[in-house]
């Protein structure tokens, strides 16, 4: 059998009442291998829903006031375990409610496309994804999120982070969020060794002039003095020494991570045992 006979196209539903969120996301997301439907209420999506087995809902504002909240509890009903992507206004209320719905993620709009095509793709790839983020506490000035020991997960905590501070600068949302990426992903890799049991604790308090972000991993810990496969280790007359020392045991590229995220926040600080991490940045 050939590889299109043997593969069904990935079946996207979206749901939105303007026509042209439609038009641009047909132009976003049309692929060979999807096959792409789309409509402008509730109701008819639901009715979908109960006959097609959808690989992804991506559900915006629907007609007579339906917003993607409301869709989403109505589209568990039926389906329980449907991937959904909500879009609507810039809210970390309502982004912080979506992933507490199970919602896969929420984008604001004007959707961006690059970032938003991007999801869509992690959305149709990932599996067995339901509590892979947790809310614990949704406060808007006290976040705090349990995060599975997944490298997929690390992205759509860090997508929710551009979310809940929608109200940075560009710039300073851009270093928080290179920052908060790189140590998660070190959390995870590191700390919990991407053992999907396990998972990070991660807390984002904002204050009048600051956002803190604090993470606990599941490991024993380090020693700063003793990460020779980091680049914050390496010796002043050998910059790149870490790279060396990774391809000796076998590990990945990469060890930039403690390094570059001190270079864009304002205070880096590891406890003692080397298992927690809390970085700040200043705001205006």
């Amino acid at each position: 059998m050939g590889y299109s006979e043997r593969v069904s196209p990935r079946r996207l539903l979206m749901v939105d009442d303007d026509p042209a969120v439609q038009e641009f996301l047909t132009g976003l997301l049309q692929r060979e291998d999807r096959n792409l439907q789309g409509v402008s209420g509730g109701q008819e999506a639901l009715a979908l829903l109960q006959t097609v087995p959808y690989d992804l809902v991506v559900a915006g504002q629907g007609q007579n006031g339906c917003g993607g909240m409301k869709l989403l509890r109505q589209i568990r009903a039926v389906r329980p375990d449907a991937k959904v992507i909500l879009t609507g206004e810039r809210s970390a209320a309502k982004a912080l409610a979506a992933f507490r719905a199970h919602a896969f993620s929420y984008v604001h709009k004007p959707l961006p496309p690059g970032p938003f095509a991007d999801m869509v793709h992690q959305a149709l790839n990932a599996s067995s994804w339901q509590d892979d983020i947790r809310v614990c506490s949704g406060r808007p000035e006290w976040v705090t999120l349990q995060v599975r020991c997944k490298l997929e997960a690390a992205d759509r905590a860090t997508h929710l982070l551009r979310e809940l501070e929608v109200d940075l600068s560009t710039a300073a949302g851009e270093d928080v969020a290179a920052a908060f990426r790189e140590l998660l992903m070190n959390a995870i890799e590191h700390g919990g060794h991407s053992d999907e049991r396990k998972h990070v604790r991660v807390s984002l308090l904002r204050t009048s002039r600051s956002l803190i972000v604090h993470m606990r991993d599941p490991g024993r810990g380090f020693s700063l003095a003793n990460i020779r496969h980091a680049a914050v280790s390496n010796p002043e007359d050998s910059p790149t020494r870490h790279v060396e020392i990774r391809a000796e045991q076998g590990q990945r590229p990469g060890g930039f991570g403690i390094l570059m995220a001190s270079k864009l926040v304002d205070e880096l600080l590891y406890n003692e045992r080397g298992n927690e991490v809390m970085f700040v940045k200043n705001l205006p």
